[in-house]
C-alpha cells in the first residue's frame, strides 16, 4: 500500500514519458542531477570558485524559497524532492561565470515563487522556471548577464565564439572546435562543455527520463538550417557545440510540465525551437537564441497538444 506522499507523487499530472511503477519525482530528479554532474564538473574545472559560488548560491536560494513559500502557505514541505535543486543548478548552468552574487539568489527567488508556485507548484508551471528566471534577469542586467570570462584563474573579458560568429567581436579569434566541445570558452556555466552535457543527456535518454523526440528534433532543426543557411558543415558544428544548444535541447527543452504531451507535438516542440533557435542566431539582435525559443514554444505547447492529441475513443465528429 502507497503512503499518500508516494500516491501524491505518483498522481502529478505530466506529459511523457510518464512516471512508472516504482518511480518517484524524486528518483526523476536525481537522475537529472546526476546527468547535469559531468557538466558541473567541467564548470568547476574551468571557472574554479566562480562557478562553486554561483551553483551553491542558485541551489541554496531555489531550496530555500521553496521552503518558506510552502511553510507560508501552510502546503506540504517538499524540498526532498530534489526539483528546487534542479531549478537552481539549471538556472547557475544560465548566468556568466563572472556575475555577482545576488544575480542567481534573485534569479533563484524568481523561478521558484513566480515562475513555480505563483501558477500551483510543481508540474503546473507552464515554462521552465529557470529560462524564465535567465529571461528576466537578462532583461534587467544585460550588461551582467553578457559579460563572458576566459577559463582558469587569470579570467579576463571574452567573446562568446556565438558573438564571434555573428560579427559582434571584430578582430576576435575563434577557438577550436576541440575547445569548444571540451569547455575551454567563455560562456555561461552550462554552455561550456558540450561533451558533458551529451553525456549527460545519453544517461538521461538510458533511464528513460527523456525520450529521444524533442532533443533529435531540436539538434537535427538547427543542423539543417545552418548548414543551409550560415555557410556550410564548418559553420553548423560550431552552432551546434557552442553556446546552449545542448544545454537546452536534453534538460532545458525536455521540462515535462511545459513541454507537449503527445509524441507527434514532441516533434513539432523540438522542430519549432529549433527555427527560431536558428533565426534568432543568424538574423537577430542576440547571438544565443536557445533561452528564448524554448520559452516560447513553452507558450505554445497547449495549442501543439490541442492539435496532436488523439481523438477520444467514441468521439463523433461535430458538424461544422
Amino acid at each position: 500500500m502507497m503512503g499518500g506522499s508516494e500516491m501524491e507523487n505518483k498522481l502529478i499530472a505530466s506529459s511523457s514519458p510518464h512516471l512508472r511503477s516504482d518511480e518517484t519525482i524524486s528518483r526523476i530528479m536525481l537522475d537529472v542531477l546526476i546527468a547535469l554532474l559531468p557538466a558541473t564538473l567541467a564548470s568547476i574545472y574551468f571557472y574554479r570558485f566562480n562557478a562553486i559560488k554561483l551553483i551553491v548560491l542558485a541551489v541554496g536560494a531555489s531550496v530555500l524559497t521553496e521552503l518558506v513559500i510552502q511553510k507560508l502557505l501552510k502546503k506540504p514541505v517538499t524540498i526532498n524532492d530534489y526539483s528546487a535543486v534542479v531549478t537552481g543548478l539549471l538556472l547557475a548552468f544560465n548566468i556568466p561565470a563572472s556575475a555577482p552574487w545576488w544575480i542567481p539568489v534573485i534569479g533563484s527567488m524568481f523561478a521558484i515563487a513566480i515562475v513555480k508556485h505563483a501558477f500551483g507548484g510543481l508540474g503546473h508551471n507552464f515554462m521552465n522556471p529557470a529560462l524564465a528566471a535567465r529571461a528576466m534577469l537578462l532583461a534587467s542586467w544585460p550588461v551582467i548577464m553578457t559579460s563572458w570570462v576566459t577559463t582558469g584563474a587569470d579570467a579576463v573579458t571574452t567573446p562568446t565564439p556565438l558573438a564571434i560568429m555573428g560579427g559582434e567581436a571584430s578582430g576576435a579569434t575563434m577557438p577550436t572546435l576541440t575547445n569548444i566541445m571540451v569547455g575551454n570558452i567563455g560562456g555561461c556555466l552550462g554552455e561550456t562543455s558540450a561533451i558533458a552535457l551529451i553525456i549527460g543527456g545519453i544517461w538521461l535518454l538510458y533511464r528513460r527520463v527523456i525520450t529521444w523526440r524533442i532533443p533529435f528534433s531540436y539538434i537535427a532543426t538547427v543542423a539543417v538550417l545552418t548548414l543551409i543557411l550560415d555557410g556550410g558543415f564548418s559553420a553548423m558544428t560550431y552552432h551546434l557545440f557552442a553556446g546552449g544548444l545542448m544545454l537546452g535541447a536534453f534538460y532545458m527543452a525536455t521540462d515535462y510540465s511545459s513541454s507537449p504531451v503527445t509524441p507527434k507535438g514532441h516533434i513539432i516542440f523540438g522542430v519549432g525551437c529549433g527555427v527560431i533557435t536558428t533565426v534568432i542566431r543568424l538574423y537577430g539582435g542576440y547571438p544565443e537564441g536557445v533561452s528564448y525559443s524554448i520559452l516560447l514554444m513553452n507558450v505554445a505547447a497547449p495549442i501543439i497538444d490541442k492539435y496532436t492529441s488523439p481523438k477520444v475513443f467514441g468521439e463523433v465528429k461535430q458538424n461544422a
